[in-house]
């Protein structure tokens, strides 16, 4: 059992916790109700699928690429919302939307858990004159996981 379990295990409890609460939700709210950075739920699903995504990319070339690596950060910028928007999430469809975020997240929390333990200190170049190793990226993803799933908390329980 490596450093990481927990991590994983943690994830794969959420994503179990969280799939019925998403398929179960009205469409006016995952359609309509939007956080302060103007999403909508679909969107803050949809920004999880690609976070995840881009990490599982970042963890995989951290552990053979060498360091520090520079590898795009798809958030700085505004980015994250043009992903959301290329992707067009607002129009997916959504039981195959959640359906990605499950299978998505379980790939992920599946990759940490085979992590090099020599890689995690390996550098990831985050922004101009940033860097967080790879251990410190993973440990965080959990906390990044469930403010996200706080916001669609929020929009559900708002009236």
């Amino acid at each position: 059992m490596n450093e990481f379990s927990a991590i994983g295990q943690e994830l794969r409890d959420l994503i179990e916790e969280w799939e019925p609460k998403l398929l179960a939700l009205d469409r006016r709210i995952i359609n309509k109700r939007r956080n302060s950075q103007n999403r909508t739920v679909k969107q803050i699903v949809g920004h999880m699928v690609d976070s995840a995504s881009n990490n599982t990319h970042r963890i995989v070339h951290l552990q053979y690429q060498k360091s520090p690596l520079e590898f795009p950060n798809y958030a700085t910028f505004g980015n994250n919302d043009r992903w959301i928007a290329i992707q067009n999430y607002q129009e997916e469809d959504w039981h195959t939307l959640v359906q990605l975020w499950k299978y998505t997240h379980i790939h992920i929390a599946h990759v940490i858990q085979n992590i090099d333990p020599e890689k995690l200190e390996n550098q990831w170049k985050s922004g101009p004159n940033e860097t967080i190793s790879l251990r410190a990226m993973v440990v965080d993803f959990p906390r990044h996981f469930k403010l996200h799933c706080k916001e669609i908390e929020v929009l559900v329980n708002h009236s």
